[in-house]
C-alpha cells in the first residue's frame, strides 16, 4: 500500500459543492446532503455540541 507523496496526486476532486439552502460549500456531491444545514431535509440541521452542556451548567449556577 503506497501512502504519502504519491496519494497526494488524487485529492484534486471535490466533494462539496455549494448548497442551495444555506449557500455554503458544504453540499456534498454523491451523498446529495448538505452538511451544514441538511439540506434536502425540510428541517434545518442544528448541533449545540459543548454550548447546550454550557447552558444547562449555567442554569443550575444561577438557581443556586
Amino acid at each position: 500500500m503506497t501512502r504519502g507523496t504519491p496519494s497526494f496526486g488524487k485529492r484534486h476532486q471535490k466533494t462539496h459543492t455549494l448548497c442551495r439552502r444555506c449557500g455554503r460549500a458544504t453540499y456534498h456531491k454523491q451523498k446529495l446532503r448538505c452538511a451544514q444545514c441538511g439540506f434536502p431535509d425540510a428541517k434545518t440541521r442544528r448541533y449545540d455540541g459543548w454550548a447546550q452542556k454550557l447552558r444547562i451548567e449555567l442554569d443550575k449556577v444561577l438557581e443556586e
